[in-house]
C-alpha cells in the first residue's frame, strides 16, 4: 500500500510490527475515551472556507525559541522508538532534522541522547523526574553537553496510565518464561522487523537511564520500572531545582487547566504543550484541542504555547493554529511512520502533513502560519 495519509501509516505499522509494540504506540488508558476524544474533537471544528485571494505567496515558518521551523509541526517524545525501526530515534531525528522541524527525545527512548545528537541536529530533550536527583542532574549535564537547546520537562506522568491493551498483548504483566516466549513468538511472526530491530537494532536498552536501571533489563519491563521510580513528589517549585542545572528554555508539557498553566508561568518556564499525553493517562479528561482555547486566554501573552493530541493532518494542525497554539507536536503520527519503514517514511509523513496545511491555508485565505487566528474558522468551540 502507498501511504497518502496518517491512517495509512498506521495501518503500514500495524502490519509490519509485532502486536505488542503496535499495541503500545495505538492504545490508551482504560476505556480510551479521551484518545477517542482527541481526534474527534479536532474533526468536529469547522474551517472558514474562503475564496478569490491572493494565494500566491505562503509563509508556513514559524519562530520558536529564536529558531525557524519550516512548518509549525514537530515530532512529540515518543517512548521505545528503537523498538518500532532500528535505532528509531536516530533516523526520526535525522527526518525531523531534514524537514526543518524539531525532534523530541524521550527520557526513555532506546537511543541515548549522545547518540542521537551525533547523528546530527541535538534534540530538544523530554524529561521525567526520577526520583534520584543526583541521577537527573546528571542526566540534565549531559543533555545540555549533547548540544540541546530546549527540555521539555513533562508533568503528567507521575506513574503510567492503565492500559489495557497493553496487559491483553503481552507488553505489561507477562514475566519469565511466558513473557520471553511471547516476544519470541511475535518475533518470529513478523520476520521484517526480526531482522532490522530484533537482531540489527541492538541494544535495546533504555538509552539515556540506562545505568539507573538496575532491575527489569528487558525493554518491555520499562513501565514497571517506572512506576517505582519516578517521582510523585513533583511540584512546581522544582522548576528552581531544574534551573540551577539547565539555562535553556524549560517547556511543560502535560497541562490542560488554566490554573496549572498559570502556575507554569510564575514558576519561570518558557512554554507550555496543552496535552492529555495522547489520551495514555488520565482517561475521561477532556481533549487537548477543547482545552486550548482556555489556556491560550488565560497565559498566552506570556508564553509560548503547543499542543499535541489527536493531530492526524495538516487541517489539524490549522485549527489548533487558529485557536491560538505556536505549533502543534506530533506523536503517533511519527511512530506509525516509523514502524512503518523507518526515516523514509517519517519524512514522507511529515511532507504529507505539510502539503496538508498548505492546501487547508490556501482555502482559507491565510497566507502567513504566524498570522493564523480564530476568523479561519467557520465554529469555535
Amino acid at each position: 500500500m502507498k501511504p497518502a495519509s496518517v491512517s495509512d501509516y498506521r495501518e503500514l505499522a500495524r502490519r509490519r510490527l509485532p502486536k505488542m509494540f503496535f499495541e503500545y504506540i495505538d492504545g490508551g488508558s482504560y476505556a480510551e475515551v479521551t484518545l477517542g476524544r482527541n481526534v474527534a474533537d479536532l474533526e468536529a471544528i469547522t474551517l472558514r472556507q474562503r475564496v478569490m485571494r491572493d494565494m500566491s505567496q505562503l509563509d508556513m515558518s514559524v519562530e520558536v525559541f529564536g529558531e525557524t521551523m519550516s512548518f509549525p509541526v514537530g515530532l512529540s517524545p515518543v517512548g521505545m522508538a528503537g523498538m518500532y525501526a532500528r535505532r528509531g530515534e536516530v533516523q526520526a531525528a535525522r527526518a525531523a532534522a531534514s524537514a526543518g522541524v524539531p525532534f523530541c527525545l524521550s527520557t526513555v527512548g532506546v537511543c541515548s541522547v549522545e547518540e542521537v545528537a551525533a547523528a546530527g541536529t541535538a534534540p530538544w530533550f523530554q524529561l521525567y523526574m526520577l526520583k534520584d536527583r543526583g541521577y537527573m542532574a546528571e542526566l540534565l549535564a549531559r543533555a545540555k553537553a549533547a548540544g540541546c537547546k530546549v527540555l521539555v520537562f513533562t508533568v503528567d506522568l507521575p506513574l503510567p496510565g492503565s492500559r489495557y491493551r497493553d496487559v491483553r498483548s503481552g507488553f505489561t504483566g507477562a514475566s519469565g518464561l511466558s513473557g520471553a516466549l511471547n516476544t519470541a513468538w511475535q518475533g518470529v511472526t513478523h520476520p521484517e522487523w526480526l531482522w532490522d530491530v530484533w537482531l540489527h537494532g541492538r541494544p535495546h536498552t533504555l538509552g539515556c537511564v540506562q545505568s539507573a536501571v538496575t532491575e527489569g533489563k528487558r525493554v518491555t519491563d520499562f513501565l514497571s520500572w517506572i512506576a517505582r521510580n519516578f517521582d510523585r513528589t513533583v511540584t512546581w517549585a522544582d522548576i528552581d531545582w531544574v534551573r540551577k542545572t539547565w539555562d535553556g528554555p524549560i517547556v511543560v508539557k502535560g497541562v490542560l487547566d488554566p490554573e496549572d498553566a498559570r502556575e507554569a508561568v510564575k514558576a519561570g518556564a518558557q512554554g507550555l504543550v496543552v496535552s492529555n499525553h495522547g489520551g495514555r493517562q488520565l482517561d475521561g479528561v477532556r481533549s487537548s484541542i477543547s482545552a486550548l482555547p482556555a489556556v491560550v486566554d488565560a497565559v498566552g501573552g506570556d508564553l509560548e504555547i503547543f499542543m499535541d493530541g489527536g493531530v492526524r493532518s495538516g487541517l489539524d494542525v490549522l485549527k489548533a493554529l487558529a485557536l491560538g497554539a505556536r505549533a502543534c507536536f506530533v506523536g503517533r503520527a511519527w511512530a506509525y511512520a516509523l514502524g512503518a519503514g523507518g526515516q523514509p517514511m517519517v519524512e514522507k509523513m511529515l511532507g504529507t502533513l505539510r502539503s496538508e496545511l498548505a492546501v487547508a491555508m490556501i482555502l482559507t485565505g491565510c497566507n502567513v502560519a504566524q498570522k493564523a487566528d480564530k476568523t479561519l474558522l467557520d465554529v469555535a468551540p
